[in-house]
Parts: structure tokens; sequence; C-alpha cells
């Protein structure tokens, strides 16, 4: 079970921005550590989108003591120390190697996400078992709260779904016939319209290269005929 945990938030925006993350990305407990009041007509409800129906409503107010006692915790900051001389914020995981973690991980575990301005004290995350930070400029590091636990959420988000509304496949390349042919008749094309005989061996390779990374669909290839159906045209015509 993974919870959310937002301590001492002082826009209710940022609550409902959150709130809103996790119901895009599968995660349903929401707890709220000294929260603003979050009126049912206010900007929390307003942010919410979805979830304002059930995550928001449903969030639970408690402790920073009693989140500490019954779950495994995992703080958020955008400040880290360098090395192990300064522990308090080190070592770190981005939320990419978070997510890998806790995937092997049976346990109740929750996220806490800190104040707009200085995240989670020093005192706070030593208190704390994990602490994870996004990657960032170093120029300016420092997130929105809402942008944060979007972001972080998005990336764990394979341990609150199953699946989403993107189908399974994500590409279907043509087959490895029609792509041949592709490659025969953008060759021939090429002696059509006086391209140097002595580049077209590298140049077609560079071609196959090309088209291998591309992974073209059946569509595209079909069209990629058409044109060169046209450029040949055109060749006789002249």
């Amino acid at each position: 079970m993974i919870s959310v945990v937002v301590v001492d938030a002082a826009t209710p925006g940022n609550v409902g921005t959150i709130a809103r993350a996790m119901k895009n990305f599968g995660f349903t407990d929401l707890k709220l550590v000294d929260p603003p009041d979050l009126h049912r007509d206010g900007e929390a409800y307003g942010f919410a989108g979805q979830a304002r129906e059930d995550v928001l409503p449903n969030a639970d107010v408690v402790t920073f003591e009693e989140v500490v006692e019954e779950f495994h915790t995992v703080g958020f900051t955008a400040t880290t120390n360098e090395d192990s001389r300064k522990h308090v914020r080190f070592p770190f995981s981005t939320p990419e190697e978070l997510a890998d973690d806790l995937a092997g991980v049976e346990s109740d575990t929750a996220l806490l996400f800190g104040r707009e301005r200085v995240g989670l004290t020093n005192e706070e995350l030593a208190r704390i078992d994990q602490v994870c930070a996004i990657p960032a400029s170093a120029e300016y590091p420092v997130l929105n709260l809402g942008q944060a636990a979007t972001i972080a959420l998005y990336e764990l988000r394979d341990l609150a779904m199953d699946d989403s509304q993107l189908p399974e496949v994500e590409r279907e390349r043509a087959s490895e016939p029609e792509i041949e042919h592709f490659y025969e008749r953008f060759d021939a094309t090429l002696g059509s319209v006086g391209y140097p005989e002595g580049k077209r061996p590298k140049t077609m390779r560079l071609v196959r290269r090309l088209f291998g990374r591309a992974h073209p669909t059946q569509r595209e290839i079909t069209t990629l005929h058409g044109v060169l159906r046209a450029v040949e045209r055109a060749t006789r015509e002249r």
C-alpha cells in the first residue's frame, strides 16, 4: 500500500493538484499533516478534477509522528547533500530508481512531500527511512509542490496501476518484405533520377539505418511508395 502524505501545505490548490495527480496515476490514499482549510467550494476542490469525488474528500488528517511510526517513509527533497559526510539528505534516489526499489518491497509505504517554500526540514528528514530527489537544473532545482508530486507519482505509477488508457502495442511495424520492397524501390528511384552510382551503396545503408530506427508502419511505407511513384512519374515526363 502506497500512501501520499502532504506535510503542512500552505496552499489548498497544491493539495488539490496532488490529489488529481494521485487519481491520474492510480494512487488513492491521501494523508494530510497540518493541512490548510479545504472547503468544498474552494481552490483545492477546484484543482482536484475527478479526485474531488474520492481521493480528496477521503483524505485523512494525521500527525507526522503517526506516519513515521506506522509506515516505511520516503521523503522528497530538492536539496541533497553532496556525500555521506552530511547524511541527512544523502544517500538519495531518483523517482525512477525508487520505483525499482519499492517494486520488490512488500510494505506500507508513505511518500512525504513538504512545504511549498522549505520542503521537509532536516529534523523531519532525519526521521525518514529514505530520501528521494527529482533531477532538475542546478540553476533552479526547486519545483512547485504540486509539480514535484505529479512528476514523482508519474515515475512511481507502476506501483499503483495495473494498466493505463494506452494500448499495449505502441507501434505496428510494417512487415520486413514490405520494408525490403521499399528499399529496392528507393534504390531504383535513385538510379532513375541520376544519383551518382558510386554513392548509392552508402546512401542505401544510411536509408536502411534510418528506417530501421524509425520502425515504419504499413501506412507510412505505403505513403512513401506513393511519393516514389510520383518521383518516377515526374522523371519519365521530363
